[in-house]
């Protein structure tokens, strides 16, 4: 088994607190107009979206102990699972997928449809025992989950829109332009 140097390991555990950091920042510059509300779900399909979460929480941990031992196969497999994973689709109708759509803000579509990407960009690196490619995918997925949550699950995660608001206040107190957009 192959052994990684403790950089790449300190950067696994790093990976994991820097997109609290700079989601939550970008997330406090974003001008949309649904930045910080709360979807709108009825309970059943609230309680879909917590199960398909709780399942992409569960793989994104799986991943750590699968990359700091380098398990190419188990990564690439939980890079697909993530990005197969739907259980709201495999559990509605095609009108309910539609009307789920319909309800759902833009913003969060692409979010969503970015962390699926991510899961499959860290599989596809995975296949080709690529670390520095399947590292930052780790990190963007979880960046993404900090920026969706952060803007769409302020009441779950409190902690992530209390230091999106006081970095803002702080940008006003200092009169300070918001940063580019992270390209």
């Amino acid at each position: 088994m192959r052994r990684f140097p403790k950089s790449a390991l300190a950067f696994i555990a790093a990976v994991c607190l820097v997109p609290v950091m700079t989601s939550a920042q970008q997330a406090a510059h974003d001008e949309s107009p649904d930045a910080g509300r709360e979807l709108e779900l009825t309970p059943e399909l609230g309680q879909m979206l917590v199960q398909e979460m709780q399942a992409l929480e569960d793989a994104v941990m799986a991943l750590i102990p699968a990359i700091s031992s380098g398990n190419w196969e188990r990564i690439a497999a939980i890079g697909r699972n993530i990005h197969d994973s739907h259980i709201m689709r495999q559990a509605l109708s095609d009108a309910q997928i539609e009307a789920l759509h319909q309800s759902l803000p833009a913003r969060f579509q692409e979010l969503d449809h970015a962390l699926h990407h991510s899961a499959c960009q860290l599989s596809q690196a995975a296949r080709k025992h690529n670390i520095d490619t399947v590292l930052f995918y780790f990190y963007k997925l979880n960046e993404g989950c900090v920026a969706c949550h952060s803007r769409y699950a302020r009441q779950r995660f409190p902690d992530l829109a209390n230091s999106r608001d006081e970095e803002e206040r702080d940008r006003h107190k200092r009169h300070d332009p918001p940063p580019p957009p992270a390209h």
